[in-house]
């Protein structure tokens, strides 16, 4: 019976902006030159974010920490060196010249990966741009158009009052975030 080697998280540095493909690209290798039961999981943490363009939610997904790539092998033998011959591979995290990569500890792996964990769950994640006193412009409803000013903000209901003069008389209106936007 072969020797089980424990399998270790490391992080992987790459050029920002092309994680997912070099993730991709990294697992293609190691399978083709027949490794691939040394690596367990490889990963580019993501966070949802929502973004709102034009008046209109997008969600997005965005890479959580720029440049890094986690990865859960057995980093012994050709493995490091076909890993680090991926292009945009710029080495391993920690490492020291000429030596081998470092393994993450079990605390920055929790919590690295409870991070992930948590950004997964949490949907919707927008900050509260709004702030009472603000002047903000209706671009949605049927008050487009109309300028006013936020009396109250409701972040549980992402909701804002706004008072907006309407005939020359002040009228408080509920407008969601989206509904919105800063002057």
């Amino acid at each position: 019976m072969a020797e089980v080697a424990t399998k270790n998280w490391y992080v992987i540095r790459a050029v920002s902006g092309q994680e997912a493909k070099i993730k991709d690209y990294v697992m293609t290798e190691i399978t083709r030159l027949g490794h691939a039961d040394q690596v367990e999981d490889i990963l580019v943490p993501m966070e949802k974010v929502v973004q709102i363009r034009n008046g209109k939610k997008i969600n997005k997904e965005k890479v959580y920490f720029p440049g890094y790539i986690m990865i859960k092998a057995n980093l012994t033998g050709e493995i490091p060196h076909i890993i680090k011959s991926v292009t945009n591979v710029i080495g391993f995290l920690g490492e020291t010249k000429g030596g081998e990569p470092v393994p993450l500890r079990t605390a920055e792996v929790n919590r690295m990966l409870g991070k992930v964990d948590e950004l997964t769950m949490t949907t919707d994640h927008i900050a509260i741009p709004f702030s009472r006193g603000e002047n903000v412009k209706v671009i949605d409803g049927p008050f487009n158009g109309f300028n006013g000013s936020i009396e109250k903000v409701n972040e549980e209901k992402r909701k804002l009052e706004v008072m907006v003069k309407i005939f020359g008389r002040k009228t408080p209106l509920e407008l969601s975030y989206m509904q919105v936007e800063k002057l």
